[in-house]
């Protein structure tokens, strides 16, 4: 686990050593315990080091026996031993017993194909001597990260956008659209940045840099494709009994391969289903009691301690516990820059504490993360199931009565009975499956965009929301994938956006600011493949609380408490909506209310107060909004200070 980055000229000349090892000082945090680089005529590679496997031998850059082939790699490839005894009986030599030097050899073997043959969590750089050719490699999920820009002279990638902007050179121009799409997504999705410059490395993808040849090219020769898919037509012939069996087989395996290690590990707690089963299967294969760690808040409707803690008395977990206290957001700022461009899924704050105390005893930690997006866990996937099947034959004249019922009681987000009664029926005006499953994801939606956006934001975005046709083309995708459900088409929509760009870019962050690695056993590739075959009633049956992920708490109902099993889904929350009538009022009315703010143009004032004093007065809950564009003019304040409209 590390961090890496490189720079690579299209023409013959020399690296600029000094911008490349000033990339590689922006990622100490990735990787605190060594550095090393790989400089050449035409391509530079540097990398941090988090040593966890391998730990005398396993530095890097690593290469094949010639070296005619150098490697940089952040992340784990967790069947590395499996491929090096199988090259070793090939004739290759390896100088190292780490992973990443499978790499090297594997190219040897397989060129440009070599990803299909790796099990685990990658970004790689390859450079190939010989063909004096760059590769660029993110894992077929999405864990790992890699951002990349070319100004016509030279390609430049690492693994974070901060790194990247320190190497000089790359415009720092800023991208209307994908400013939009943040607003609406709370994170700005592959392959764009906040920089029109710079873009990032989809999952799955492999990016081939080639020099410029004898005649001298236009444009440099970037191409970019994909090595893998998920099987999404095919569906199993296994019955629910084989199926559940054959889940617990895989998942099971999955775990052990990332309970490889030579530091301490341990695993996130969060008292839900999907970790309480990565918990429950270490437990099951760990000679020692396994350490867990677990977060809350004082806020008990947001805290699933209690959840946590059943299942750390069940298997006799080595426990911690630890309360997200509002002071905290003293840190807000900090946590918000790891991420280099705007980023506002509430849960960074709980995913960085609980990083940052689990890293105080592990250096590595399992989680649960995945397990809603594989098997169907997420509660918009049953209410726009119920919305088609009882409520879309409503008129639109009797939702907007029912909305304007609702609208007199006070909202509580994300719990409340009322506010999710609003945004039920709102997102049932919605037309279409990829509307509807915009509004339930959205922070700010259509309406939102028409009230706070000034004249000149909607003519520099080239329009408002520009969501809308993202997420229309997501799911234009999917109606090319010939037989999939509406559960099957929003679990791909979350498969492909929603998961990599927001909770693999979260999780990366958090952890990784601490120097903590963090592995997702659920999102392993073997068993995406396995649960995309699952026909949809063995994800979800019914539509109450206890409906989701039918087939995983069949198939580990022995291993789990009841309470554990029949609850819903919660999600890894915090109390914006109190916090922003409490702590949170007056810094947000200083950030996004000042007059650096609003002459920057994008919002109206009057709206923005509005805004405001709608939450204050608990008429609405706009926690979610206000969180959003707080979180935005704190990247302004930090990364583009002078930025106008």
């Amino acid at each position: 686990m590390c961090g890496i980055c490189g720079i690579y000229n299209f023409s013959f000349g020399a690296v600029d050593e000094r911008a490349l090892r000033a990339m590689n000082a922006r990622l100490v945090h990735r990787g605190p315990d060594d550095e090393g680089y790989f400089i050449s005529a035409r391509a530079g590679l540097a990398m941090r080091r988090l040593a966890i496997i391998d730990i005398a031998g396993g530095n890097q850059p690593v290469f094949n026996e010639n070296r005619s082939v150098a490697v940089v790699m952040n992340g784990e490839i967790y069947n590395f031993q499996e491929l090096r005894k199988e090259l070793i009986g090939e004739g290759h030599v390896f100088c190292s017993a780490g992973d990443a030097e499978v790499i090297a050899h594997l190219y040897e073997k397989h060129g440009n194909s070599f990803p299909e043959y790796l099990r685990g969590m990658f970004a790689i750089a390859l450079y190939d001597l010989k063909e004096q050719k760059l590769l660029l490699v993110r894992d077929r999920i999405g864990k790992k990260p890699l951002y990349y820009a070319c100004d016509g002279k030279r390609l430049i990638f690492s693994s974070e956008i901060t790194s990247l902007m320190s190497a000089g050179g790359i415009s720092r121009e800023i991208d209307m659209q994908a400013l939009d799409l943040f607003l609406s997504l709370q994170c700005v999705p592959s392959p764009y940045s906040i920089y029109k410059a710079v873009k990032k490395l989809p999952p799955a993808s492999m990016l081939i840099a080639l020099p410029d040849d004898e005649k001298g090219r236009a444009a440099p020769d970037i191409r970019i494709s994909r090595y893998w898919a998920v099987p999404a037509a095919k569906k199993t012939s296994l019955g629910a009994e084989e199926a559940a069996a054959e889940l617990f087989r895989i998942t099971e395996e999955s775990v052990k391969l990332r309970m490889v290690s030579e530091v301490p590990l341990g695993a996130f707690l969060s008292g839900g289903l999907d970790s309480s089963v990565v918990v429950a299967l270490m437990a099951r294969n760990s000679s020692r009691p396994v350490k867990t760690f677990s977060i809350g808040f004082r806020e008990e409707r947001f805290s699933e301690l209690d959840y946590a803690r059943s299942i750390a008395e069940k298997y006799g977990t080595e426990h911690t516990e630890f309360i997200v206290e509002d002071d905290m957001l003293a840190d807000l700022d900090r946590i918000a820059c790891n991420y280099g461009e705007p980023f506002a899924d509430p849960s960074m704050l709980p995913s960085y504490f609980v990083s940052r105390e689990t890293k105080r005893k592990v250096t590595v930690a399992l989680n649960g993360d995945g397990g809603d997006e594989v098997f169907g866990g997420y509660n918009r996937y049953r209410a726009m199931m119920l919305e088609q099947k009882f409520f879309a034959w409503l008129p639109a004249s009797l939702k907007q009565l029912a909305i304007k019922m609702f609208s007199a009681f006070p909202k509580e987000a994300p719990f409340g009975l009322f506010w999710k009664a609003e945004k039920f029926l709102q997102m049932s005006k919605c037309k279409g499956l990829d509307g509807k499953y915009l509004y339930a994801r959205s922070f700010l939606r259509y309406d939102d965009f028409e009230r706070l956006c000034s004249l000149a934001y909607a003519d520099a975005a080239g329009g408002l929301c520009c969501a809308k046709d993202y997420m229309a083309g997501l799911f234009q995708k999917t109606g090319a994938c010939t037989g999939l459900s509406a559960l099957d088409r929003m679990i791909y929509a979350d498969f492909h956006s929603w998961l990599p760009d927001c909770l693999m870019a979260k999780m990366d962050i958090a952890s990784m600011a601490n120097s903590l690695e963090a592995r997702s056993p659920l999102l392993d590739h073997k068993l995406v493949e396995f649960a995309w075959q699952l026909p949809p009633e063995m994800k979800i049956r019914g539509y109450g609380e206890g409906g989701t992920k039918w087939l995983m708490k069949k198939a580990f109902a022995s291993l789990l408490p009841d309470k554990i099993r029949r609850r819903g889904k919660m999600g890894f929350g915090i109390p914006l909506g109190q916090w922003f009538r409490g702590r949170l009022k007056k810094r947000w009315a200083e950030t996004c209310l000042s007059d650096k703010a609003l002459k920057r143009g994008l919002f109206r004032k009057d709206a923005l107060e509005r805004l405001l004093e709608e939450h204050s007065s608990g008429h609405a809950d706009n926690g979610y909004k206000m969180w959003a564009l707080l979180l935005l003019e704190i990247w302004f304040e930090n990364f583009a200070e002078d930025f106008r409209l």
